[in-house]
């Protein structure tokens, strides 16, 4: 899991089979403090994230795949798997 801030949504008119009718935000990787920590991706959202959310995503594999349920679809690249709701550094 990666931890992640939504920082977009994705309209999109034609998708392939795994991406119809779900929602795709663009989420920015950050670290435990909040600052950027690389690229940004594009995932599904499957827990109802919004603009500004603080989220983990998950990155390919079976575990990503299962959550949206289309186990066999080799075309889901990124999940939103989780709302963060707070990060504690100790």
């Amino acid at each position: 899991m990666k931890l992640g801030k939504v920082i977009g949504n994705v309209v999109s008119t034609i998708n392939v089979e795994a991406y119809k009718s779900r929602k795709i935000l663009v989420v920015q990787p950050i670290d435990p403090t909040g600052k950027s920590a690389g690229k940004s991706v594009l995932a599904i959202d499957a827990v109802q994230a919004g603009v500004g959310d603080i989220v983990l995503t998950l990155e390919e594999g079976n575990s990503a795949r299962q959550i949206i349920n289309e186990p066999e679809s080799g075309t889901v690249k990124h999940v939103v798997a989780g709302i963060v709701d707070s990060v504690n550094l100790g």
